[in-house]
């Protein structure tokens, strides 16, 4: 069986900035992955087609595609891309007023799906897929922390926080989830099945290569699924994959008067001004060798799996969703074409759940550190770039637990368990504090100030509100808290009360 999985994040970006980095990132994303993609998924679900892949959505990524700013600001970017559009297309260059009907038509097309399906938000977008049995959801913890480095506590509340807040938008609790960055550590197992989470993604070295079957983790019952990097990798690595073809739309040269990107990858050491401009037809062309090559490849790959393990094999292939659309520009339509090739060349499709219920899960592994990220291994989020974030993440986590229980210690075990705005506040810095996409930013170098910007705004929230309890301010603790939380307007169902005790239950 072959399962394909997609994995869609980004961080919490709405009103911290607009560009180079801040909310452009949300809404060239949106516009270029999101409406397509799920047209995608539509289509075939119109035409009968069930069960097509695991489709996760972390809970930060739900808000933002939720939230009435981000939705309005879409709204407005939408309409100014086809503005930018009319503007190409009255322009002399006959490749740029070409280029600008094309985008033109790309963008009424995007308005109009929009403003007909998206204006209340994507969460009845999602729980139509979810319903018609087009995808299976996988969710994650709130605010993508990277949990193997994190207070177990913390940990815990994070990831059921995260499932509740799944199942608050979509009516659904995700069976399974992709751990932010596939990071692991022994015992997260356990957080796992606590948590009524039956199955998660890590990368394929994490099982050695081993990645044919979904393997139990230790002495539990939660099964994860490795990434075949020999399959996924054809699509999309470090160093190599189909959207490098020169017939591609490539995606580092603008047109600076329009912000359009009118040129074809042509050759990857053409200088952006001497590549050629982008033919649709040239494109769809090679995209049709590629989908019969990954259908191949897949097909291959079954066989050759199958045959060393003595029985049908499964086949994962998992990439982040972004890639398909806004980093790939014929990524959707790939997509579709290969949803389609599949069945028809023979190959079964499935879900990860549909994986574990047809028995393509072998015994047991010891599952050790292990994500996604270069090494396989921590150091994007823990290495010596990131020293300083790490001691940031340690410190503020440990203010904002040590706060909340010492408030609670103070009222006593007798004193009813009300709801209380200002620990749930602190609870939320902390956690957008610790997101694990700071650390990457910074490792990666792509806009390493403002992560750390982003890191050290969020801890001085949680410091601010926690000194104020610390020293007796009720008042001005509520006032502040009720202040960082207008600003970002995120995770209104997040509860402190629901987080572990420090000797085991919830507060």
């Amino acid at each position: 069986m072959f399962a394909l999985v997609l994995h869609s994040h980004l961080p919490w970006l709405a009103n911290h900035g607009r560009w180079p980095v801040g909310e452009e990132w949300l809404y060239q994303s949106w516009a270029a992955t999101y409406l397509p993609v799920v047209d995608v998924l539509r289509r075939l679900a119109d035409e009968g087609h069930t069960r097509l892949l695991t489709l996760g959505i972390t809970p930060v990524l739900a808000a933002q595609l939720d939230d009435p700013h981000s939705l309005t600001g879409m709204h407005h970017w939408l309409g100014n891309w086809k503005l930018r559009a009319h503007e190409a297309a009255g322009m002399t260059e006959p490749s740029y007023r070409a280029l600008g009907a094309r985008e033109h038509r790309a963008a009424d097309r995007a308005l109009e799906t929009f403003e007909t399906r998206w204006r209340h938000g994507g969460s009845p977008i999602v729980r139509e897929l979810i319903d018609a049995d087009t995808v299976e959801l996988l969710g994650g913890p709130l605010a993508h922390p990277f949990q193997p480095l994190l207070d177990p506590r913390l940990r815990a509340f994070s990831l059921s926080e995260g499932l509740d807040d799944a199942h608050q938008r979509w009516r659904h609790t995700p069976r399974g989830i992709w751990g932010p960055e596939c990071g692991f550590t022994p015992g997260m197992e356990k957080d796992y099945a606590a948590a009524g989470v039956e199955h998660f993604m890590v990368d394929g070295p994490a099982l050695h290569g081993d990645t044919a079957l979904g393997r139990t983790v230790r002495d539990s019952d939660v099964v994860c699924f490795g990434r075949d990097l020999q399959v996924s990798y054809r699509v999309w690595s470090p160093k190599s994959g189909y959207p490098g073809h020169s017939a591609y739309r490539d995606f580092h040269t603008y047109c600076h008067d329009t912000g359009l990107k009118p040129s074809r990858v042509t050759g990857r050491t053409v200088a952006s001004q001497e590549k050629a401009p982008y033919d649709p037809d040239l494109a769809s062309v090679a995209l049709d060798r590629h989908v019969a090559d990954f259908v191949d490849t897949i097909r291959q790959r079954l066989r050759s799996e199958s045959a060393r393990i003595g029985r049908d094999a499964l086949v994962v292939a998992a990439f982040d969703t972004e890639l398909f659309g806004h980093w790939w520009y014929e990524g959707p339509i790939f997509l579709e074409r290969l949803l389609r090739a599949l069945p028809e060349a023979g190959i079964e499709v499935g879900t990860l759940s549909d994986a574990r219920e047809r028995g393509y899960v072998g015994g047991a592994v010891d599952l050790e550190d292990s994500s996604w990220g270069s090494g396989k291994d921590w150091r994007v989020w823990a290495g010596d770039q990131v020293s300083d974030l790490v001691q940031l993440n340690d410190e503020v986590v440990a203010t904002a637990l040590d706060t909340v229980d010492k408030s609670r210690d103070a009222l006593g075990s007798s004193a009813p368990l009300l709801r209380n705005r200002v620990h749930d506040q602190i609870l939320r810095e902390a956690l957008m504090t610790v997101s694990s996409d700071w650390a990457f930013m910074v490792s990666k170098d792509t806009a390493a100030g403002y992560a750390r910007d982003r890191a050290h705004k969020h801890a001085h929230a949680t410091r601010e509100i926690a000194a104020a309890v610390a020293e007796g301010r009720e008042s001005t603790a509520a006032r502040l808290a009720e202040a960082w939380n207008r600003a970002d307007n995120l995770f209104p169902g997040l509860d402190a009360r629901r987080l572990p005790g420090r000797h085991g239950g919830t507060l």
